[in-house]
C-alpha cells in the first residue's frame, strides 16, 4: 500500500506493509485522509531540523541524552542520537474509508467510516484503527468530508468547552480550518460569532458561512468586540490560531465580559498579566483534541467507553455529532475543501500548504488502492541478503525501544552469529524503517508470515507482555528456537502451555533473564560452587516510579514484578541452584492512591537447600540512589554486587570488577544461547528454573 511518509523535511508517498489490526480494532481500506495544516507543517518542518535545534526547542533531550549516557555508554548514545527513522516519520490522523476486517462486533466488513488518531488514521492506503476512534458514516455524508474527522472533533470540543448558549457573543479567533468549523459549530448553537484573522479571504469565507462579524486582527480587535457587544465583552472567546506571542492571550482576556471564558484550542504564548484576569473573573479553560477519552488507553486502545450518562459527548460522540450536522446540512464544508491530491503527489500537496498564494483551508489525498492480496503485508528489503556463514537468522518481532536499544546493537557486534533476517511490528512503517537500518531481508505485520518461514531459525519476541506466551506457543510449535523478552508467561496456565510446547517442540526455548549472564553474577557463581551452606542473599531493587496506568502495571504488562522482578527470582534460581519451597510476600499499605502496594514489596523465598533469599522491590525511591544493590553471604564470606558497575567481595578472593556502565547481562545471553544453539547441548537456563522464576513473579504479583 501506499503510506505517506516525512524525512528531513519532505513528504513522500513509499510502499508499506499493511498494517495488522488487533483485537478491538478494524482494517479500513482509505478512501481520503486529511491534512491537518498547522500540525503537519509543523512537524514537516521539525523532521528538517538539525539535532542542535531539536534539543533547543525540546530540552528534555539532554536529560534523556545524559541519562542514556550514563547507562549505555557514550557509543550507543551517539549512534541513537544520530540513527532516528531512517524511513521516515508517519503522518495524518484522520481519514474515511471501508471496513475490510474488524475485531469487534461493532463493524461489520463493507462498514462505511469515518477514523482518527495518531498512530492510527495515517495517510496511508489501509490503516488499522481502534473502535473507539472510529464511527459508521451516514449515508448522506461523502468520504470526502468524513475525512475530516479528527478536524471536526477537535474544534467541536473547544465550543463544548466554551459552553456556549443560545444568544451568547462568541469570538473565535483565527480562521484557519479550526476556525472556520468552530465558527460553525457556535453558529448552529444559536451564537452570534465574532470571528477574527489576519487574512482577509478566510474572513470572506466565514461571512459568507453566515458569520454576523468580521474583524481584521490588525485593527483594535477589542475596541471592535466591545462596540458589538454593547460593551460588555463577549460571553467567550475560542482561540484556534497559532502563535509563540503572549499578545494574543491578553487581548482574549481583554474582549471577555465579566465571568466570561477564554478556551485555547490552537497554540499560543501563555505569559498571563493578572490584571487581564483578576477584575473580571475569567476563565481560561484548554481544550484537548477530541474530547473526553484523548490520550486515555484504556479508552482508545482497549476499547472500555465511559457511561453515556456521565461523560455525555466523548471524542468518539463528538465524532457521531459532526457527521450528523453534516449529514443534517446544519453544517457544511464543502467550501473549505479546497485542494485533493492522489497520495503518490503528497509531496505537492504539501508544499502548496506550505507556499501557496492563497494557501488552502483543507487539502485532502485519494486513495486508490486495489482489495487486499496475499502478502500484502510484506515488503522485501533487502533482495540481495546473505548471512555469513554459521549466523543464526534471526525473526524480530516487536520494533520497540529495548529491541532498538539492546538487541539490535548486541546482534550487531556479532555478525558471525546473528543476522537479522526479518522484522515484524503490528504497524508497516515502524518494521520497514527497522529493517532498513538492519539491513534484514523483509518486514512484514503479520506473525503467521514469520512462524511459516522455513528460513527463520530463531524467534526473538520483544512485544508486550501480554503477547509473550501465545508468540512463543506458535514459535515452538514451528519448531522455530525461541527467545523471548521476560516474562514467559503472565498467568500460571499460560506459563503451563509455553511449557508443554518447549518441551514436545525439542526446539530451544530461553527468557531473556539476563542477570544470571552478567560477569558479576557469573563471578559470584564461581565463588560459591563449592558452598558448605546455604545462602542468605538480599536484594534492592530502587526500580523508580510508575503511574499505576502505565502498561506495564495494566494486563498489557501484568505488573511490575511479574515484568522485573521476575529478574531477581530467576537470580536467585541460579545463585541457589534450588528448587523452591516457599514463597511469602509482604506489601507497603499505601497512603495515598498513586502509590501501589504491588510495587512496593518484600518477596522472600525459602530454598530446598535451605537457602533463603529476600527480594526488595520498590517505586518510592530516589533516581539518584543506585537502582540494583545485591549482597550474598555465605560461610563467612561477602559478595556485593553494586548496580552491576563493581563486584566487591569479603572473606574471599573474587576477581574484582568494575565497569563505567551498568552490565547486566545482555550481551552475555546471546552469546550463550548462540552455543546451546550451535552445540545442541542443554538450554542456556534450565527449563524448571524458567517456569519456577515466572511462577514465583506470578504468586508475587497477586
Amino acid at each position: 500500500m501506499k503510506q505517506i511518509l516525512v524525512k528531513e523535511g519532505q513528504a513522500y508517498a513509499a510502499d508499506i506493509a499493511v498494517p495488522q489490526p488487533e483485537k478491538n480494532m478494524i482494517l479500513v481500506k482509505t478512501e481520503f485522509s486529511c491534512i491537518s495544516a498547522g500540525t503537519e507543517m509543523a512537524g514537516l518542518q521539525y523532521s528538517g531540523s538539525s539535532i542542535l535545534h531539536k534539543i533547543i526547542e525540546s530540552p528534555e533531550l539532554i536529560a534523556l541524552g545524559l541519562k542514556m549516557l550514563k547507562e549505555r555508554g557514550i557509543k550507543d548514545t551517539w549512534v541513537a542520537a544520530h540513527g532516528g527513522n531512517t524511513l521516515g516519520s508517519p503522518m495524518g490522523y484522520s481519514a474515511s474509508g471501508v471496513v475490510v476486517e474488524s475485531g469487534s462486533k461493532l463493524f461489520q466488513k463493507g462498514d462505511r467510516v469515518a477514523c482518527m488518531g495518531v498512530g492510527y488514521a495515517n495517510h496511508a492506503g489501509y490503516i488499522a484503527a481502534p473502535v473507539n476512534l472510529a464511527v459508521k458514516m451516514p449515508d448522506q455524508v461523502s468520504f470526502e468530508n468524513a475525512s475530516t474527522a479528527a478536524l471536526g472533533c477537535i474544534a467541536m470540543q473547544g465550543v463544548r468547552r466554551a459552553d456556549v448558549k443560545l444568544g451568547e457573543f462568541v469570538v473565535i479567533s483565527g480562521m484557519g480550518i479550526l476556525g472556520q468549523l468552530a465558527s460553525r459549530f457556535a453558529l448552529a448553537s444559536g451564537a452570534t460569532v465574532i470571528a477574527t484573522d489576519i487574512d482577509e479571504r478566510r474572513l470572506s469565507i466565514a461571512k459568507k458561512n453566515g458569520i454576523s462579524y468580521v474583524i481584521n486582527a490588525k485593527e483594535d480587535v477589542v475596541k471592535e468586540v466591545n462596540l458589538i457587544t454593547g460593551g460588555h465583552g463577549a460571553d467567550s472567546v475560542i482561540i484556534t490560531a497559532s502563535t509563540n506571542s503572549d499578545e494574543l492571550i491578553s487581548q482574549s482576556f481583554q474582549m471577555c465580559r465579566r465571568k466570561g471564558k477564554v478556551v485555547l484550542v490552537g497554540v499560543t504564548g501563555l505569559n498571563i498579566k493578572r490584571e487581564d484576569m483578576y477584575r473580571k473573573e475569567l476563565e481560561l479553560l484548554i481544550s484537548t483534541s477530541y474530547g473526553p477519552g484523548r490520550y486515555d488507553s484504556d479508552y482508545e486502545e482497549k476499547g472500555h467507553d465511559y457511561p453515556y450518562g456521565y461523560v455525555r459527548f466523548t471524542e468518539k460522540r463528538n465524532l457521531e455529532s459532526y457527521l450528523r450536522l453534516l449529514a443534517g446540512g446544519r453544517v457544511n464544508i464543502d467550501d473549505i475543501i479546497e485542494k485533493v491530491y492522489p497520495a503518490q503527489e503528497a509531496g505537492e500537496a504539501y508544499e502548496v500548504l506550505k507556499s501557496g498564494d492563497p494557501k488552502p483551508l483543507i487539502v485532502l489525498l485519494k486513495y486508490a488502492e486495489k482489495e487486499l492480496e496475499q502478502n500484502e503485508n510484506q515488503i522485501q528489503m533487502n533482495p540481495s541478503f546473505k548471512p555469513i556463514n554459521g549466523a543464526v537468522k534471526v525473526a524480530l518481532c516487536g520494533a520497540g525501544g529495548f529491541a532498538k536499544g539492546m538487541h539490535i546493537p548486541n546482534m550487531k557486534k556479532m555478525p558471525d552469529k546473528y543476522c537479522i533476517y526479518a522484522i515484524q511490528s503490528r504497524t508497516g512503517a515502524n518494521a520497514q524503517a527497522l529493517a532498513l537500518e538492519t539491513g534484514a531481508k523483509y518486514a512484514t505485520t503479520d506473525y503467521e508470515q514469520i512462524i511459516n518461514d522455513p528460513d527463520v531459525d530463531m524467534v526473538m519476541i520483544c512485544t508486550r507482555h501480554n503477547l509473550h506466551a501465545d508468540m512463543a506457543v506458535k514459535a515452538l510449535k514451528a519448531g522455530k528456537a525461541v527467545f523471548v523478552e521476560k516474562p514467559m508467561a503472565l498467568t500460571m496456565e499460560e506459563t503451563d502451555l509455553v511449557m508443554q510446547a518447549a518441551k514436545e517442540s525439542g526446539s530451544l526455548y530461553m527468557v531473556g533473564f539476563n542477570r544470571r549472564f552478567s560477569k558479576y553474577a557469573r563471578e559470584v557463581k564461581r565463588q560459591i560452587k563449592n558452598r558448605k551452606n546455604p545462602l542468605m542473599i538480599s536484594y534492592r531493587m530502587n526500580a523508580g516510579y510508575i503511574p499505576q496506568d502505565h502498561w506495564t502495571q495494566t494486563e498489557e504488562g501484568g505488573g511490575r514484578i511479574i515484568g522485573e522482578g521476575c529478574h531477581i527470582i530467576d537470580l536467585f534460581n541460579y545463585f541457589t541452584g534450588s528448587k523452591a519451597s516457599e514463597i511469602t510476600v509482604n506489601r507497603l499499605t499505601p497512603a495515598t492512591d498513586h502509590v501501589s502496594g504491588e510495587d512496593n514489596c518484600f518477596i522472600t523465598v525459602k530454598y530446598e537447600d535451605g537457602s533463603v533469599c529476600t527480594l526488595l522491590y520498590t517505586g518510592q525511591g530516589n533516581n539518584g540512589y543506585g537502582k540494583e544493590y545485591c549482597e550474598v553471604y555465605v560461610d563467612g564470606k561477602v559478595f556485593v554486587i553494586d548496580d552491576y558497575k563493581v563486584l566487591k567481595a569479603y572473606g574471599a578472593n573474587a576477581k574484582e570488577i568494575k565497569t563505567l556502565t551498568s552490565e547486566k547481562g545482555q550481551y552475555e545471553e546471546l552469546e550463550f544461547f548462540y552455543r546451546a544453539l550451535k552445540k545442541g547441548n542443554e538450554y542456556p537456563i534450565p527449563l524448571w528454573q524458567m517456569e519456577q522464576a515466572t511462577k514465583l513473579s506470578i504468586i508475587g504479583q497477586r
